[in-house]
């Protein structure tokens, strides 16, 4: 397996990916005003007249694939295209994750109507997609990283969107190339709404040629 890396970054490429943030934040405002709206047909049809141009504007030249990424000083992947964490990803909230002085993962976090399920609630699939990287980066902030073997998620309280929620998660062990992990999402107050568990497994060729940033 081979993994592409970030080129050396250089001022024209800070320069784009700062461009591709702002275009990200308005692509997400997009589609929260999409789920949201409730203007007249013929101003839909217009709207999606005028995206329709926009697209082809922005398919004018395209990359083969998705962003790259590269490894962070602390050992954690950084990707602009991550569909949890990614800076020019309309699909990732963005998820912005700390480090602790514990070495925990922790993310301060308000999802959108957007990511509905069940009636003002979030979606279990998001709720699980959160937790799956929040616990890979605990791994991989404790020296171990690796890719998602089983994720097992416990839902013990509806997730609402548009309140403050906080997610935590922290290493627990490791066993030859298996490592594991636990973490939570919760309310500022602490009382806990999803609960999860992960087993990672780090690759023999992560093993034998470490990435490097």
């Amino acid at each position: 397996m081979t993994t592409d890396l970030a080129p050396t970054e250089d001022a024209d490429a800070d320069a784009v990916l700062a461009a591709l943030a702002v275009l990200t934040g308005r692509a997400r405002e997009l589609v929260d005003a999409v789920v949201l709206t409730d203007v007249p047909q013929s101003e839909i049809a217009a709207v999606a007249a005028e995206l329709a141009t926009l697209t082809e504007r922005l398919r004018a030249r395209r990359r083969t694939s998705p962003q790259p990424f590269e490894i962070g000083p602390d050992g954690v992947p950084r990707h602009a295209g991550n569909a949890v964490t990614g800076s020019a990803n309309p699909h990732a909230l963005p998820l912005v994750v700390q480090t602790t002085p514990e070495r925990t993962a922790r993310a301060e976090l308000t999802f959108r109507p957007t990511h509905e399920g069940p009636p003002a609630s979030v979606h279990g699939g998001i709720s699980a997609m959160i937790l799956d990287h929040l616990l890979g980066h605990a791994v991989a902030v404790a020296g171990v990283a690796g890719m998602t073997g089983t994720l097992t998620v416990r839902y013990l309280r509806r997730v609402p969107y548009g309140e403050p929620l906080v997610a935590t998660a922290e290493y627990t062990r490791s066993e030859g190339r298996k490592s594991w992990s636990e973490g939570r999402i919760a309310l500022p107050d602490g009382t806990p709404l999803v609960e999860a568990t992960g087993l990672f497994v780090t690759p023999r060729e992560w093993v034998e040629n470490p990435l490097r940033g």
